[in-house]
């Protein structure tokens, strides 16, 4: 019941996932990211279990084919998962059970997977991959965002879009970028999951690299002083 994009940034060697879904809190079930490792995400009948179990293997040198074979052989309900995984080095591999609820499928390239399940139509996944090419060289946040919309434009989750997230790791242990969107309400004509989650990142996105430097140097002014100095004054 999720469509989800989890990628690598080829440049700067950036891991991300983003993905929306009916139920809530996606982002605290799906989504698992180790810098300088890999990212992954398990979902369909989630399985939370399964992320850190793959980490942990990419982190041994598997590759996400390996990981996978590994993770179905460790799971009796693997029919019922999807999982795809982005390695550091942009290998990449997917994994769509039998037991998946239609419409659903994958693309997957270097760099890059798409997926999802209990999708309204079959044209869901490749209009993500069409943003993901399409988006080459902006901002690997906006390229996230980009497909994951694509996604929900063609339809997106057969039960809508309560909630999202979008995950970004750099070269710290910690997220530069971790946006979630646990609950929307479902209304016809009002914004859902997805909106909600572009407007966090339209406000996040001017901080990300004030974020990077004020770790090392706390005698950095505040962030809405600094963004005052950057000419992008913080509005409520």
């Amino acid at each position: 019941m999720t469509l989800t994009i989890v990628a690598r940034d080829a440049d700067k060697g950036l891991l991300g996932v983003a993905q929306t879904t009916n139920p809530l809190s996606v982002g605290g079930r799906c989504p698992f990211i180790r810098s300088n490792v890999g990212a992954v995400s398990t979902q369909a009948f989630t399985d939370p279990g399964l992320g850190p179990l793959a980490i942990n293997l990419l982190s041994l040198g598997y590759f996400p084919e390996k990981v996978l074979k590994e993770l179905r052989e460790s799971d009796p309900h693997h029919a019922h998962r999807q999982i795809g995984i982005v390695d550091k080095n942009g290998r990449a591999a997917v994994y769509t059970g039998e037991s998946n609820k239609p419409y659903c499928g994958a693309i997957t390239g270097e760099n890059f997977v798409v997926m999802g399940n209990m999708l309204k139509t079959d044209a869901v996944v490749p209009a993500m991959h069409r943003a993901w090419l399409d988006t080459e060289g902006e901002l690997f946040e906006d390229r996230l965002l980009a497909v994951v919309t694509a996604g929900r434009d063609k339809g997106g989750d057969a039960g809508g879009h309560r909630s999202s997230c979008l995950i970004v790791y750099e070269t710290e242990t910690y997220a530069r970028t971790d946006l979630r969107v646990d609950f929307m309400p479902k209304a016809e004509g009002k914004p859902d999951a997805v909106d909600a989650l572009a407007e966090l990142l339209k406000r996040w996105q001017p901080l990300i690299e004030y974020y990077k430097f004020r770790p090392h140097d706390p005698t950095v002014p505040g962030w809405a002083d600094w963004l005052a100095q950057q000419g992008t004054p913080f509005e409520d």
